[in-house]
């Protein structure tokens, strides 16, 4: 039996997560071409600024993503004897933060220049001979943005549940943050061509609280990997069903009378530890061992590393 193993997503998850990596190479290349136009049609709209700024922290998920899927599956080495699975969960937490620290600052900021009553002015365009209001050609900017920011975050959301990739279900959020950023833009650009100078800032705040709400929601999950917290499921606080799923399923063999697991993630798997207590007289224990871990690890696809010890009883800890 090997100490350790180098894990490969099954052939179904392998192809998805290739096409999740596809899909952050477009996320950047979508984010530089954006920050580029916006930066030329940036006008002094606090929420036109919002967007912008948030744009330019967007690259930060995609690339962390990027990074992590370099190392996730590097073998084991006398330094770090566990391997590099946690470099996917140091990457959730580096763009969690990011967006933690977008949301903070746009509130900050629109909050204060709202408490000043600036007046954002929006001037005229000359283009081509024809001079138009600078805030159609924002507006328009903005809308071009949203499409694919909420093409790229939907197919990024349904990728992630399946390959349980918290770094990419968080560019998600990023891109949904995105879009959300652009259609209040759009309404304070508005608002300012009406002659209503709070809306400008108003629409930049409730962008801002929004994404803090997302931020301080996926910064404590993040914080929870990284502190072994109980498996989650992604895009959610609830418990992964998979830890009390195999607990069961080990406790139905008939020579285990009973059994303890605690599972923790490490970027896309679930590595623990399972305490069993053989019944009387069980035979050829190493053996059954050994068919229990293959067992485990069959189980699902998730489970990776998992060491089972015998032991004469259990006082199991209370939930």
């Amino acid at each position: 039996m090997k100490p350790y193993d180098s894990f490969e997503l099954p052939p179904d998850k392998a192809a998805l997560h290739r096409r999740a990596v596809k899909l952050e190479w477009w996320t950047i290349v979508y984010f530089a071409i954006t920050v580029a136009v916006m930066a030329v049609t940036l006008g002094q709209s606090q929420a036109m600024k919002a967007a912008w700024i948030e744009d330019m922290l967007g690259v930060v998920p995609p690339i962390a993503f990027l990074v992590a899927a370099r190392y996730r599956n590097r073998r084991p080495n006398p330094r770090f004897p566990y391997g590099y699975h946690r470099s996917v969960s140091v990457a959730f937490l580096a763009g969690a933060v990011a967006l933690l620290g977008l949301g903070g600052y746009v509130v900050y900021d629109s909050l204060t220049r709202l408490l000043l009553r600036e007046r954002p002015p929006i001037g005229l365009i000359e283009v081509a001979g024809h001079t138009f209001w600078l805030g159609w050609l924002m507006i328009t900017v903005l809308f071009l943005s949203m499409i694919p920011a909420i093409i790229l975050g939907r197919i990024k959301q349904r990728i992630a549940r399946e390959l349980h990739d918290k770094v990419l279900y968080a560019d998600a959020e990023m891109n949904r943050a995105d879009w959300l950023t652009a259609s209040a833009a759009i309404a304070g650009v508005l608002g300012i061509g009406a002659g209503l100078w709070w809306a400008d800032a108003v629409a930049a705040l409730i962008i801002g609280g929004d994404i803090v709400r997302d931020g301080v929601t996926t910064t404590k999950a993040a914080v929870g990997n990284l502190m072994d917290d109980r498996p989650r499921v992604v895009g959610g606080t609830e418990d992964h069903p998979l830890p009390d799923r195999l607990l069961a399923a080990v406790r139905d063999h008939d020579w285990i009378t009973d059994a303890w697991l605690r599972l923790r993630e490490e970027g896309h798997v679930f590595v623990g530890e399972l305490l069993i207590v053989p019944a009387p007289d069980t035979d050829h224990l190493v053996e059954r061992l050994a068919k229990l871990e293959d067992y485990c690890r069959s189980f699902d696809w998730r489970m990776h590393d998992l060491v089972i010890s015998p032991v004469p009883s259990l006082d199991t800890p209370k939930r």
